[in-house]
């Protein structure tokens, strides 16, 4: 980067939800950049991310901007009710429907309480461990479609009930939906900061 420009605006971004839904392995997933398995090639694990080197910060470039996302999650050294975020992401597993009641429960009020200093925060609802989700059966369907797993129309009128600004889903353990879930984030996180935000023309990327 060019010493003599300005530094990249800097965004911080909280992801909020129950533990063991899957933020950790998001955050890994994030670390890597945009990069799906491939059969060709060995096996590799995701890094190992720690509580106490929180935020995590990744570089982007979104048409032709560079930005700086900080990630910080319930996990932080910091108090995450002490933040002032710039964008929050809710996040849910997908497998365990009770981490979405968690949402509409605890983590909602939680954020109208500590972080109703801005109207204009975007919130998006994120749908983790897509990989795990089981197709309902047909007595779960016959007693009104409850089972385990949540389906993506129900994560959606979620977001919806809550007016949320985005809903998203994928799986960090094999990459899918990830780049799609990555460059929306993105986008976002580039809104915050500039009244034109990332309405210019151009692709994104995340390195």
């Amino acid at each position: 980067m060019d010493p003599s420009l300005p530094p990249p605006p800097e965004v911080t971004v909280l992801l909020l939800g129950d533990p063991e839904v899957g933020k950790s392995m998001f955050l890994s997933r994030l670390s890597l950049g945009i990069r799906p398995y491939n059969d060709d090639l060995p096996p590799y694990q995701l890094p190992t991310l720690h509580d106490l080197d929180q935020p995590f910060k990744f570089n982007i470039t979104l048409y032709r901007r560079p930005y700086r996302l900080q990630f910080y999650d319930t996990a932080s050294p910091t108090n995450y009710t002490l933040l002032r975020p710039d964008f929050i992401i809710l996040c849910y597993d997908i497998s365990r429907r009770s981490t979405l009641h968690a949402l509409r429960g605890y983590w909602s009020d939680l954020v109208n309480k500590h972080f109703s200093y801005d109207e204009s925060l975007p919130v998006m609802v994120l749908g983790l461990k897509r990989d795990l989700r089981r197709e309902w059966t047909e007595e779960e369907k016959r007693d009104g479609g409850r089972g385990p797993s949540v389906m993506p129309f129900e994560g959606l009128n979620f977001a919806q009930e809550l007016r949320c600004d985005r809903y998203a889903e994928c799986s960090a353990l094999t990459g899918e939906l990830c780049k799609q879930v990555l460059e929306d984030v993105a986008r976002t996180s580039a809104k915050t900061t500039t009244e034109d935000g990332a309405k210019t023309e151009g692709g994104c990327s995340v390195m």
